[in-house]
């Protein structure tokens, strides 16, 4: 297996994007991932979309996008894992990079999420539909039951889960991409309207258009095209049940601690080394439960590492979601993995801004389907 970096990134500004269809905003994605890599051309393309067919009618979309890149005849794959489509687009472009097959691969994905059609009723058809669904389930609900399960069993508090929101807007302030740049606070989030108790509205991630994408190449041609590649050391997937009434514990996650240890032991690192990561906090209570079986912080512990500071830019001891996360940033939830790949790229080559992580080295990227059904998780380290 060949190495492989990443060369070169591009994405659209996430949020209602009315004007734009699904075609011209992974197009606007795709097209500036290709000119900040300065490639002339692509051997692949994998597109990460969960439902184009019911968001906007359109499916088949790997051709779709080809077509409208300008691209035929260069193979392109749809990928779908629900929520974590776009962290599972660019782990098949890994592997396609890495068996030799080709040299240059870009990795993209993409969501249009608000034309009219019933974003509850679409997102659900990635839990159970006869078990969960058909009795009224919905991910809020899902959640909700999590975060209650949580806060019972380790004594925390609604604060502290508000304070993932606080934390994350102040980080999607300074991200020009991001879906609302605009600071929190505790009181705020506590206020907001109930939505599935203990969740509230500011406890949500959004309902977000928009397009991500990367280019890929093995590493001993990287150097043609940029001076600060940054090479992929691990990527790993799992999956649980597809319902969460099945699992052992609701306060856990393990298709994420499953894959979290296969990511680790690839790339020969523990949790301690990671300088920053990227977890899918589609509401606040999954990005304390993913910290934890991500191993940053012992069971129970998430919550309160949070209202401590310890996941904070400013002074934490692993910066969690500096791009303002799927709660501020915004979750176009096809595109979701891939935008937390540009954002690793950015710190990793020092060019996150008023969000840069002080000597970032090592990233890591979480990203999850559905109830945590599948999860995928990927390494990358500055050359």
């Amino acid at each position: 297996m060949k190495d492989v970096a990443v060369i070169g990134i591009g994405m659209t500004k996430f949020g209602e994007l009315w004007n734009k269809s699904i075609k011209d905003i992974f197009v606007e994605a795709a097209l500036k991932a290709i000119d900040n890599a300065g490639v002339g051309h692509i051997d692949s393309m994998y597109v990460g979309a969960m439902s184009g067919g019911l968001f906007v009618g359109q499916e088949h979309i790997g051709a779709v996008m080809a077509d409208y890149l300008g691209m035929n005849p260069v193979p392109a794959t749809r990928v779908e894992s629900a929520c974590a489509s776009g962290g599972t687009a660019f782990r098949q472009a890994y592997f396609e990079v890495a068996s030799g097959s080709s040299e240059i691969v870009l990795a993209g994905g993409v969501e249009k999420m608000n034309d009219g059609v019933d974003v509850t009723a679409a997102l659900a058809t990635a839990a159970d539909q006869e078990y969960e669904v058909y009795n009224g389930i919905t991910f809020p609900g899902l959640y909700a039951m999590i975060a209650n399960a949580y806060m019972h069993q380790y004594n925390a508090t609604r604060e502290q889960l508000a304070a993932v929101a606080v934390k994350n807007h102040h980080n999607g302030f300074n991200n020009p991409n991001a879906q609302f740049r605009s600071e929190i606070t505790i009181e705020q989030v506590l206020n907001s309207t109930l939505v599935a108790d203990p969740l509230r509205l500011l406890d949500c991630s959004p309902v977000t258009d928009g397009g991500a994408a990367v280019i890929l190449c093995p590493l001993e041609l990287a150097k043609q095209f940029t001076d600060s590649p940054v090479k992929v050391i691990s990527t790993a997937q799992a999956s649980d049940t597809i319902s969460l009434y099945e699992r052992e514990s609701l306060t856990s996650l393990k298709a994420v601690s499953d894959a979290a240890v296969k990511a680790y032991k690839q790339a020969n690192l523990k949790p301690e080394d990671i300088d920053l990561a990227e977890v899918h906090d589609c509401f606040t209570i999954a990005e304390i439960v993913a910290s934890e079986e991500l191993g940053f912080f012992d069971k129970g512990c998430g919550a309160s590492a949070v209202e401590e500071g310890k996941t904070s830019i400013e002074e934490g001891t692993i910066p969690i979601n500096t791009s303002g996360g799927l709660k501020s940033k915004g979750h176009p939830v096809g595109a979701t993995g891939i935008a937390q790949v540009i954002e690793i790229y950015e710190q990793l080559t020092g060019q996150a801004g008023k969000r840069q992580v002080k000597d970032a080295r090592i990233g890591l990227t979480q990203n999850m389907g559905g109830s945590g059904a599948s999860c995928v998780i990927n390494i990358l380290e500055a050359l």
